[in-house]
């Protein structure tokens, strides 16, 4: 009996092109979920809201005061208890 391997590489030469295709897109579901979800996840396309606004301006303001640094993560982690 041929490896799993080998024999998946025999069964992909065997599907027409369209099929093919398909199958392209299973593989990179199962090896990388997360790029999946991300490439087909709906575009927000939301305006952004007066709050949102104020809310990233608030940040970018506190982020410049501190000379473009943040929290290091060990700090972060400690602030929330996720140590």
């Amino acid at each position: 009996m041929t490896e799993p391997r080998e024999q998946a590489h025999q069964l992909i030469d065997r599907l027409p092109e369209t099929q093919v295709s398909a199958l392209v897109g299973l593989l990179e579901t199962i090896v990388d979920p997360v790029a999946a979800a991300l490439r087909n996840a709906a575009i927000d396309d939301e305006p952004e809201t007066d709050d949102e606004k104020h809310a990233v301006a608030e940040a970018r303001d506190w982020l410049a005061r501190r000379g473009g640094k943040g929290i290091p993560h060990d700090e972060a982690m400690r602030r929330l208890g996720l140590e």
